[in-house]
């Protein structure tokens, strides 16, 4: 029997998950469940590689809620995930999933939650715990999570959750584990770190590799647009003024961003949210119970702590910033689509980003439509339209009577008729988002120095430019040297300097040049095209807590300074540079004489061994 013609009846589930599958209106299950179920169901240890949106969850907790025996009241399964969001989720779905089963009991467990009640619930007894490794790892050494009956040990979306620096946690929990307990391990990459997980702890496990379609990307209209004429934040209000959106997520960097974009978007009459890693687990609950409920539309959040979330309503999500690898695209847009519906993916890319554009495109086998945002005046019609609308909504309030009255006083004592008096109300209603607007709109501007430019080099191919900018990896004339005043005797490393200038300023590996770090400071190349927003932040920046006071100096001297390694004298001839490797990982050199370490984009593969940083930790 195919694959594609297996259902869930077919499948050894006992009649309450059945009926609970069907009550929910599913029939068949996914290329991940149908290929799982089996292997879980007989015990064996399993290792299934499926990215986001493929049903895993289903895949394992089928399994495990089959198993379940609710006589016995310590935990008979413990599921791992990265983040408290994708903890709260999966434990929502394994509920949902046992819905028929009465008693059943499935405690979520995580940093940022009270630990106390935590506890509680555990000794009241539970069935199937769902938490993230720290506070697991907790509350097994406080002797209040028993590991003694625990049959399943399940690790979700593993690759993120090391990636995260979680494997000392994960180790040391998978070495409590009972050797008779099942080990089932999902993960949409396989990393080296992965792959030593499942070679220590995994026994002669079933692999089921899923490399079918994406059903979160199938489902997900994608488009993006190219910076040019306005800056992004600009960018967002036209979008989120002329799209038809119901809830949005905003994806950014950092968590700073999250806080100034928010800010800025409600300033300007959105009701928009923050959501990112230091703020409160409880403030999180709240925002997200927010969105779900209307009293906010948009969150701008960061990728990790926006994992798991699960809110009907979004339907759309715009990427502020394009995202460092494929996986967290496809997590991102993976926030909307769901149940069922389709959803809306908008990405702001700048022309130095186009590459890692098409490597989504051909990781996730789909294109991407190029769009022009809407002109001011299409804009400026839809804050009309919008308003109409809420004063049509009003036409029929009783109190409007009331204010007929102040309508005669106002004009008597301001000498006004009454189409002058409601031209001076509305200027005052628009606030910063005006009805309609004066002077030529920079994105009309943009649009046609940019056809122009097509036109030219389809006309003088020979010219030949790239559609899309300046490359920073050639002459010395594209890059300015900063001077930042932190070095090794602060604990700085070059990982440090690359992070900080990706994950704060947003720059991709083709726009951070050559670094040499020194004792009391560090030399950095920077392009001299950054943005007046880039530079802004360049200003603030602060690594491990140290602001860097970057100035512009003429230091040059980025050539190698040490003797030629075994094997022959060195070719690559420069400083550090940033490797044409995915995302912005540093190689780390040797020490030279003068204590200074060096890094360089050009050179080869980077070697085996210890896993590359990455970004803002957070969750």
């Amino acid at each position: 029997m195919s694959e594609n013609q297996i259902k869930f009846v077919d499948l050894d589930l006992n009649e309450n998950l059945l009926s609970a599958l069907n009550s929910m209106g599913f029939e068949t299950p996914t290329p991940i469940q149908a290929a799982s179920i089996p292997f879980l169901l007989e015990g064996k240890d399993a290792l299934g590689k499926a990215q986001t949106g493929t049903g895993k969850t289903a895949a394992f907790s089928l399994p495990v809620l089959n198993k379940i025996d609710l006589g016995q009241h310590k935990p008979q399964a413990i599921v791992m995930a990265p983040t408290r969001e994708l903890a709260i989720q999966v434990a929502a779905e394994i509920k949902t999933l046992g819905q028929k089963i009465k008693g059943l009991k499935v405690i979520e467990i995580y940093g940022g939650a009270s630990i106390v009640d935590q506890m509680r619930a555990l000794k009241n007894g539970s069935h199937i715990v769902v938490g993230t490794p720290g506070r697991v790892k907790d509350l097994i050494n406080r002797r209040t999570l028993h590991l003694d009956e625990v049959k399943t040990f399940v690790l979700d979306e593993a690759d993120e959750m090391l990636k995260m620096g979680f494997v000392d946690d994960v180790t040391w929990i998978m070495e409590q584990a009972p050797e008779s307990a099942q080990r089932v391990l999902f993960s949409a990459t396989m990393p080296p770190m992965v792959k030593t997980i499942v070679d220590r702890f995994l026994r002669n496990p079933a692999r089921v590799d899923v490399a079918g379609e994406n059903r979160t990307v199938a489902k997900v209209e994608q488009q993006y647009w190219v910076v040019k004429g306005v800056e992004k934040d600009e960018a967002m209000t036209r979008l989120l003024e002329t799209e038809d959106t119901d809830a949005s997520i905003v994806f950014v960097r950092t968590r700073q961003d999250t806080e100034r974009l928010s800010d800025w978007l409600s300033a300007r009459g959105f009701k928009s949210a923050a959501l990112h890693g230091d703020i409160p687990q409880a403030q999180r609950e709240r925002t997200v119970d927010n969105i779900k409920r209307g009293v906010i539309d948009i969150l701008v959040a960061t990728d990790v702590v926006a994992r798991g979330l699960d809110v009907p309503r979004i339907t759309h999500v715009f990427n502020y910033d394009i995202p460092f690898d494929t996986e967290s695209y496809i997590h991102r847009i993976g926030r909307t689509g769901r149940a069922g519906r389709t959803g809306k993916a908008v990405l702001l890319v700048r022309t130095n980003q186009i590459r890692m554009l098409r490597t989504i495109e051909r990781v996730t086998k789909s294109s991407m439509e190029e769009i022009q945002l809407p002109n001011r005046d299409k804009v400026a019609e839809a804050r009309l339209v919008k308003l109409s609308a809420e004063l049509e909504a009003e036409k029929s309030n009783s109190s409007i009577a009331n204010f007929a009255e102040l309508i005669e006083k106002l004009q008597a004592s301001l000498e006004v008729d009454a189409a002058t008096l409601a031209a001076i109300l509305l200027q005052r209603q628009q606030g910063k988002r005006p009805l309609f607007y004066t002077g030529p709109d920079p994105m009309i501007e943009a649009i046609e120095r940019d056809n122009k430019r097509r036109k030219e080099r389809r006309e003088n191919p020979r010219d030949g430019g790239r559609d899309g900018g300046r490359s920073f990896g050639g002459t010395k004339q594209d890059w300015d040297t900063y001077q930042l005043q932190v070095g090794r005797d602060s604990g700085v490393q070059v990982k440090d300097i690359v992070g900080a200038l990706a994950n704060e300023l947003g720059l991709t590996k083709h726009s951070i040049g050559a670094i040499k770090l020194a004792q009391g400071h560090t030399f950095v190349q920077l392009p001299k095209a950054m943005t007046s927003e880039v530079a802004g932040k360049l200003k603030k920046l602060r690594i491990r807590q140290k602001e860097v006071g970057a100035v512009v100096c003429d230091f040059d001297d980025f050539r190698e300074s040490r003797g030629p390694r075994s094997g022959g004298p060195r070719r690559d001839g420069g400083g550090f540079r940033g490797r044409g490797g995915e995302g912005h990982r540093g190689r780390r050199e040797g020490g030279s004489g003068n204590g200074e370490r060096r890094f360089d984009r050009n050179r080869g593969p980077k070697p085996a061994g210890k896993p590359a940083p990455r970004g803002n930790r957070e969750g």
